[in-house]
């Protein structure tokens, strides 16, 4: 006997991370739309679901986790959203690239003249 459709979209996927074992339930776009507000329960009971789209894994629906602190320097920031999992690090080494925010090359305090400017014009004059 074949197995039915819809049974794929309760197959437990496995996925493995690090050294980690995780159980994911797969489902569906048509089921999630269908039962949104019980697979979302779910996610906030810690559940995390995969959205399959004609069997293939679309998306990963997972709780929130904590948000992170702010950090200075831009590293910090990338390897710990990389260790939260909220992003993935380049697999070739960047070499002496180095990202630096340099902003509009505008010299220092343009912006506040700007913003001083305008509010000057919108506010209502006293005259």
């Amino acid at each position: 006997m074949a197995p039915h459709a819809d049974a794929i979209f309760y197959a437990i996927v496995l996925v493995t991370t690090g050294d980690y074992l995780w159980t994911m339930r797969a489902v569906g776009v048509k089921k999630l739309k269908a039962k949104l507000s019980e697979y979302l329960r779910a996610v906030k009971a810690g559940e995390t679901l995969l959205v399959t789209d004609r069997d293939e894994v679309v998306a990963e629906i997972r709780p929130v986790s904590g948000r992170l602190p702010p950090r200075d320097d831009i590293e910090d920031v990338l390897e710990g959203l990389a260790q939260a999992g909220e992003l993935q690090r380049a697999r070739t080494p960047k070499g002496d690239w180095t990202w630096k925010p340099c902003g509009l090359g505008l010299p220092e305090g343009t912006a506040a003249e700007l913003l001083d400017e305008l509010r000057r014009d919108s506010s209502p004059s006293d005259t």
